[in-house]
């Protein structure tokens, strides 16, 4: 049997965030969403947690170089030994090559890239319609799309170089929680990558 060592991609909208939680408790491990890892880092106030804080506080993005010291910090935790589920990391090309020399030093390459297939106007609706219920002003339409095309230009590209590997399962991301689900389980189940038995 394979370890699950996943990344999950998709762009906003997708329901990654909440598919990829369901998995990795599925899977026994831990999903690593970068947004939670940043404020788990500025909650425990740790050095690295400062940093960070000390970027968002000037309103500017966290670098890549960042971005990977803390997501590397995580994968060191003991809970992830034996796999993990990444959300949210890698987001471009140059964060592809910094996970991947870590993970090339530990000698534990990516088992799957589970890419969650949804239409732009999909993706669209469903933001607008949390917004609405969160009652969220800064999810217009226009913002909406803006990120839709940063993940199209910065984010979509890596899965070019996942697909080259053999690692990509797209996933028709349109359907009941539990369906879509299912079908992720499904494509990891044929790569051998399969939930452990219960105790």
């Amino acid at each position: 049997m394979q370890a699950a060592r996943l990344l999950i991609v998709g762009p906003q909208g997708s329901g990654k965030g909440t598919q990829g939680a369901r998995i990795g408790d599925l899977l026994g491990v831990p999903a690593i969403s970068t947004g939670d890892v940043f404020r788990a880092a500025i909650k425990d106030g740790s050095e690295l947690g400062a940093k960070v804080q000390s970027v968002i506080d000037a309103g500017d993005l966290v670098s890549d170089d960042l971005t990977f010291e803390v997501v590397r910090d995580r994968l060191q935790q003991p809970d992830a030994a034996g796999g993990f589920l990444l959300d949210g990391f890698p987001r471009n090309l140059a964060q592809v090559a910094l996970l991947d020399g870590y993970l090339a030093e530990r000698d534990e390459p990516l088992t799957a890239v589970i890419e969650l297939g949804v239409a732009r106007a999909v993706s669209i609706a469903r933001i607008a319609e949390r917004a609405r219920e969160q009652g969220r002003t800064d999810d217009t339409e226009d913002a909406i799309a803006k990120r839709l095309s940063i993940y199209e230009r910065e984010t979509a590209p890596i899965l070019d170089v996942y697909r080259e590997r053999g690692l990509v399962d797209t996933i028709d991301g349109v359907g009941s929680l539990e369906t879509v689900t299912a079908r992720i389980l499904g494509a990891l189940a044929a790569r051998g990558i399969a939930r452990p038995a219960a105790a």
